[in-house]
This record gives structure tokens, sequence and C-alpha cells, in this order.
């Protein structure tokens, strides 16, 4: 059995009303998942496929770093789809600084966050002190490269034009994507 621990405020999220959301990804993920509202803990064990329950700990990861259930679950769309969590308290000098980090890579109303989606075709969620990503290993990576650059004090304009060069790329390959909507 594997434990992850995720935030008092996502428990909720996790187990869904009347535990919907915790039955879907246990049938989904072929996975029991054993919740500790008390300190956030939730004990994973593999029920069925080995291959498709290593991804039920990433999902519950997931939704304890702010991604939507169905957002999560899209990890289980396609052997390709990972999450990736970059920490930007890491990065911080302090606490004024992480707020600095924090804001820069959500961008005004939230622009930059979401041109990062727009461009990669990855889910991008910041929560706390991480900025997590679902999506395919260029996708992924795309977003990495982009949010260190931003930590790392790059001008906007010149992580939007490496983000515009990576969603030409990713065209070229033929990884077309659907939008994200949300």
């Amino acid at each position: 059995m594997q434990h992850v621990k995720i935030p008092q405020d996502r428990i909720g999220v996790l187990i869904g009303e009347g535990g919907a959301t915790l039955r879907e990804i246990e049938r989904r993920a072929e996975v029991r998942l054993d919740v500790d509202s008390e300190n956030g803990s939730v004990g994973i064990e593999k029920t069925g496929d080995p291959v498709t329950a290593l991804k039920g700990p990433d999902i519950v990861r997931a939704i304890g770093r702010g991604f939507a259930p169905d957002d999560a679950m899209t990890l289980l769309d396609d052997d390709m789809m990972m999450f990736d969590l970059v920490d930007i308290d890491a990065a911080a000098r302090n606490k004024n600084d992480l707020k600095r980090k924090k804001g820069r890579l959500i961008g005004e109303n939230g622009r930059t966050r979401e041109l990062m989606e727009e461009l990669t075709g990855a889910s991008v969620v910041i929560y706390g002190t991480t900025l997590g990503t679902i999506g395919g290993p260029q996708q992924v990576e795309a977003v990495r490269e982009a949010a260190e650059m931003i930590i790392d004090g790059a001008p906007h304009g010149a992580v939007y034009s490496f983000l515009e060069r990576k969603h030409n790329e990713l065209k070229r390959q033929g990884l077309e994507y659907h939008q994200f909507t949300g």
C-alpha cells in the first residue's frame, strides 16, 4: 500500500458528494483508497491491473494539488499522460519573493496560466506553493520550462514567444490536441 498526503481542504473534493468521486477513482484506476480525513493521508492499494493502478497515486496527488477530479482522471486516458509539479517555494528566497513569483506565474487576471494551457494543450493549476501540470510528456516539459523561465525572472514576452514556438513544434510533430475549455 502506498500513502499520499493531501491538504485538508482538498479531502472533500477527493471524496466527492456522497463518495461518488472516490468510488469513480477506485473503479477507473483499479485501486482501493483509504482516506484519513484527520491528517489528510490517503492509502492507495492496487486491486486490479497493476499498470492502471500506477496512475492512482498521481490522480490523488493531482486532486490534492488543486485539479478538478475530472481533470485528474484524464491521467487514465492515455498511457503517456503524466502529472508534474513545480515547487515554487523552493525557488523563493522569502515569503514576499514567493508571492511575487506565484503572481508572475498566474499573470494578470490569470492570463499567463491560461496561455500555458492554450499553447501547450496541458492542464495547469497553481495551488498553494506549487504549479501542477497534466498532459503528455512534451506538453508537460514545455509548461515546466516556461514556469522555470518565469520563476527565474524572464520577461513574460520572452516566455510567451517560447510557448508559441513550442506550440508550433507540437503542431508540426502531429501532436494536435483538443484545446482545454475549462
